[in-house]
């Protein structure tokens, strides 16, 4: 053992040269090449040695160190596991049967052939590039001598374990083979020392920046590197490349002892102790593969972050970003949807608008939503399919997707966050979910007044204020939202402030009901409710619990020569009523029509659409979208005609 110590550094030294005689000319410049494959007995030679041409300061850097790690970062777990990086042997060049050596003796060899690569490499790592640039650093001060020991991490710890103790053991276990034919036990003593690679691969992502960063910054840090990589040793390969050589080597310590466990006899002395260091190699590779994990995880959520412009109150480490993506927003406004763009964490949903220069922050942060009491469900609306709501504490949203396959994909992964944030929180739903395009959740609970921010009533979808049903108009009578329950009101009915807890108890504009219900005040004389006319029968009353309902087009003059469309419903409290209205969220219908002894007929023949009413010089003309949805509609009126009711026989549901 003293000899062998005392013969260390020679023999150390040594291998660079070994190992950089044996490499193929022509292959050295190429990335993916980034450990010397060993000859063997029996397989093809290797071409005549050829000078190394000295390599360009900005070909020796030439390639990013980002695009680099990143491409083999992302694929580490694939590029190696097909074994191809090993040689292959050609036919006819073996050795004779009777001097074929053991598989198992063969794979220890490549094992032992490797290591020396791989120890000659280390070398060349903390001994050259290491501890020339902290010289550099201590003698001239051009760059600080803490980020060389950032850059390299702990790769002087790696280095003495292999060059001391690893590569060591397999060599006299190698030389001694035909006394103890094994090494399992030398990797069940070594292998939980390989943890230590954990570290190592955490850190590559941001030694690679900081290479990069001061190679640009310090004149004296690039000549170094560069004159180290136009070096005989380095083998024309950049730092970024020998840096990649700790990341890689434990899968291939996984794939020669997982060969050698296959090659061996079944009864083979070392058969169990080879199976145990397999595992154990197997789980320091799992250490490795999850510091990769974790590395590749933050800087994907760094990069999230640069693009939403770095805000404090956003970044956070411990984020996980579960999707991001393009969404159409409806507003309560405009008829045409706006883009938009999600990005769903596990504690937050972050609605944005995409910047038009997108110098800096690719994104402007509109609306945090927290996933701690939001709710998703889909919404049925026939002019913007594929869309669904988002209701959380700060803010209610109406959102279309592209497809029926992403609504679905947003919405699932939504009530993932929010089902993994109750289990963490150890609570419970309160109520199940409706079944799909049910209603019963549009209306805030009243208990939930206040507390979150309600689904706001779109413009186009009332004529008229929701609490006093006073028509609105451009000038005297203009449409405002109620902030506490989201009804379309007119100014004098909401010409209230409460407090509202989702918006950090600011005063909000609210209607006069909310106002009261919030605040406790008894409202003044002139504002109690009167008694309900003839014709104030909500519609959206009417149409969760209506026989039948839709739009129809009001053709002739008793509509207006403008033939308007309008919501039509019948209702189940009143079947034998047919209710106009102008929207679908109005209170009060415009027309009220009795249906009972009128006759149904269809209209004139150039359009198969249109159907009338018609009873005592009384004509009333339709015109749905469809020969489909006209058919429902005439059936649902003549059963009203003839005065039949829902409860009794075929009473089937014909609403839309």
């Amino acid at each position: 053992m003293d000899g062998a110590s005392e013969e260390k550094p020679a023999s150390v030294s040594n291998l660079v040269a070994v190992f950089e005689n044996s490499r193929a000319p022509g292959a050295a410049p190429r990335a993916h090449r980034l450990e010397a494959e060993p000859h063997h007995p029996g397989c093809r030679p290797p071409p005549p040695a050829e000078p190394w041409e000295k390599p360009e300061v900005e070909e020796a850097l030439g390639s990013g160190p980002r695009t680099v790690s990143r491409r083999y970062l992302n694929s580490l777990k694939n590029k190696i596991s097909s074994g191809a990086w090993r040689k292959s042997c050609l036919p006819g060049t073996s050795p004779e049967p009777g001097t074929q050596e053991p598989e198992e003796k063969r794979i220890v060899q490549e094992l032992l052939e490797t290591e020396q690569a791989y120890v000659a490499r280390l070398h060349l790592l903390d001994q050259v590039f290491f501890q020339e640039l902290l010289r550099e650093a201590h003698s001239s001060k051009a760059f600080p001598e803490d980020v060389v020991r950032l850059i390299f991490s702990n790769i002087s710890s790696i280095y003495q374990f292999h060059a001391q103790f690893f590569l060591p053991e397999l060599q006299r276990r190698l030389d001694d083979w035909t006394a103890t034919p094994r090494i399992g036990d030398v990797i069940q003593k070594l292998a939980p020392f390989l943890k230590m690679y954990s570290e190592y691969v955490k850190n590559f992502e941001r030694a690679a920046e900081l290479l990069a960063t001061w190679t640009d910054r310090s004149l004296p840090f690039q000549e170094v590197i560069s004159r180290i990589q136009s070096s005989e040793a380095s083998g024309s390969l950049t730092l970024q490349h020998h840096m990649l050589e700790p990341v890689q080597r434990i899968p291939r310590y996984e794939l020669l002892l997982k060969e050698y466990v296959q090659k061996l006899p079944a009864q083979a002395p070392d058969r169990a102790d080879a199976q145990k260091a397999l595992n154990m190699i197997f789980s320091a590779a799992q250490h490795s593969n999850a510091a990769i994990t974790e590395m590749e995880r933050l800087q994907e959520l760094w990069e999230v972050y640069q693009r939403l412009g770095l805000e404090d109150d956003i970044v956070d480490p411990s984020n996980t970003l579960l999707r991001e993506g393009p969404v159409l927003k409806i507003s309560f406004r405009r008829s045409d949807p706006m883009e938009r763009y999600l990005f769903l964490f596990n504690n937050m949903l972050l609605y944005c608008v995409p910047r038009v220069i997108q110098v800096g922050a690719h994104f402007q942060v509109r609306t945090r939503i927290d996933v701690a009491g939001m709710k998703v469900r889909e919404l049925t609306d026939a002019e913007f399919p594929h869309s669904f709501l988002v209701s959380g504490k700060q803010r209610t949203l109406e959102l279309q997707a592209r497809s029926q396959e992403e609504m679905i994909s947003w919405m699932q992964a939504c009530q993932a966050a929010i089902d993994q944030i109750e289990r963490r929180n150890e609570t419970f739903k309160a109520a199940v979910q409706g079944p799909e395009g049910d209603t019963q959740d549009q209306e805030l609970q009243s208990e939930e007044l206040g507390l979150r921010a309600p689904q706001w009533v779109r413009d186009k979808m009332v004529t008229m204020c929701m609490r006093c049903q006073e028509p609105f108009n451009a000038l005297t009578r203009r449409r405002h939202h109620c902030r506490a329950c989201g009804y379309v009101v007119c100014a004098r009915c909401s010409d209230y402030r409460a407090e509202l807890k989702y918006d950090d108890n600011r005063p909000n504009r609210v209607c006069f009901a909310c106002y009261t219900f919030l605040t406790g005040n008894v409202l003044p004389e002139d504002r109690e409710d009167k008694r309900r006319g003839i014709l104030e029968k909500g519609s959206t009353v009417g149409s969760e619990q209506s026989l039948m309902c839709s739009f129809l087009q009001l053709v002739g003059d008793k509509w207006g020569k403008s033939s308007p469309r309008g919501w039509c419903v019948i209702p189940r409290d009143d079947p034998l009523v047919l209710y106009v209205y102008a929207a679908p969220q109005d209170t009060r219908a415009h027309t009220s029509i009795p249906l009972l002894g009128y006759q149904v007929t269809t209209g004139p023949q150039a359009d198969p659409r249109v159907f009338q009413l018609q009873q005592s010089g009384q004509l009333y003309t339709f015109k749905a979208d469809s020969e489909e949805l006209k058919g429902r509609w005439v059936k649902a009126m003549e059963r009203a005609a003839s005065g039949w009711s829902p409860g009794e026989p075929d009473s089937g549901d014909l609403s839309d």
